[in-house]
């Protein structure tokens, strides 16, 4: 099930629960972004960290004197099933609800939706079984510069980065039958831009070692540049910031979220992928963003619980009323 660390601190609120950890490819991220998060929140309430093992919520948990904030990344977390989980438990949590969690986390649904609500996106193609994909069809509606990712992992899980015939012939033989996605490779600077209770904060700019934003660059320590506030003109820094909160309201994300684009050299944005579950380390890409804005990590932490507490008391008043 899991182990808990509990912190009292003489409050008549809520507990805060932050679960961690999880069962997918990211957990070892997920385990230090709770640790991070309970360090913040311990001063103003009491926190009860799990390092959540499998699939199911610790028994001793209860919707009447807990909030839930949830850091597990990727499967199980992301997806909409531990959602879907506390909904029917009847927590309230912080994040997105389920069927959010569950578009977002497919990068080929919230690309369409993205897309079909006026934000650029690149063109691709999704497959199951890599035999199957027309390399001819592939170049010609693609070229040859290329993407090719798994539509439901995050962290850049299983990310190949494709220039020509050849390698794109190598990726497809490495890989399994599975959700993938090929897309068009926009050349650019790489950017984000956290959302907090729906206003975009602060631009950062991501520069990697060898320009690819890839799981190693991610976590490696020195691997990759960051400059936030990033500089732009004006016209581009608003445009930016307009198409994330664009693509936040039409994925109906809730509380925060992690918007990702590819600015090309004509200013224009290319949205990549919306995180509804950023990793939350001091050093992570929202806890940047929102340092922009004015926010420390320790404000942050107390703003990204604040709405979830809200419904806890709103349900609990609703129940007296009744």
């Amino acid at each position: 099930m899991g182990e808990s660390i509990i912190v009292t601190v003489e409050d008549s609120s809520p507990s805060v629960t932050i679960l961690a950890g999880g069962i997918g490819a990211e957990r070892q991220v997920s385990l230090d972004s709770g640790r991070c998060l309970a360090d913040a929140l311990e001063m103003d309430y009491r926190v009860n960290l799990i390092d959540l093992q499998d699939t199911s919520l610790p028994s001793e948990l209860s919707p009447e004197d807990t909030v839930v904030i949830s850091v597990i990344h990727g499967t199980f977390g992301e997806d909409g099933k531990l959602q879907d989980l506390l909904d029917e438990k009847g927590f309230s949590y912080a994040g997105s609800a389920a069927a959010t969690s569950r578009l977002c986390m497919d990068k080929n649904a919230a690309k369409k939706c993205v897309g079909g609500n006026g934000v650029r996106v690149s063109p691709d193609l999704c497959f199951n079984d890599p035999h199957s994909v027309d390399l001819v069809r592939v170049n010609e509606e693609l070229g040859s510069d290329l993407i090719l990712k798994p539509t439901d992992q995050g962290s850049s899980v299983a990310l190949y980065v494709i220039s020509g015939k050849e390698e794109l012939c190598t990726a497809l033989s490495d890989i399994e039958e599975g959700n993938w996605m090929l897309e068009r490779r926009i050349f650019g600077r790489e950017v984000t831009v956290g959302i907090l209770n729906g206003v975009a904060m602060g631009i950062v700019e991501v520069i990697p070692q060898g320009g690819v934003y890839d799981y190693k660059r991610k976590y490696s320590q020195g691997s990759t540049e960051y400059r936030f506030p990033a500089v732009f003109d004006l016209e581009i820094e608003e445009e930016i910031k307009k198409l994330a909160n664009r693509a936040y309201l039409s994925c109906d994300c809730r509380d925060f979220a992690r918007i990702d684009f590819m600015v090309c050299e004509d200013g224009n944005p290319y949205f990549l992928e919306i995180n509804t579950l950023p990793g939350l380390t001091t050093t992570s890409l929202l806890p940047k963003s929102a340092s922009c804005a004015g926010y420390d990590f320790h404000s942050l932490a107390k703003k990204l619980i604040e709405p979830a507490i809200t419904r806890f008391e709103q349900s609990k008043l609703a129940t007296v009323i009744l």
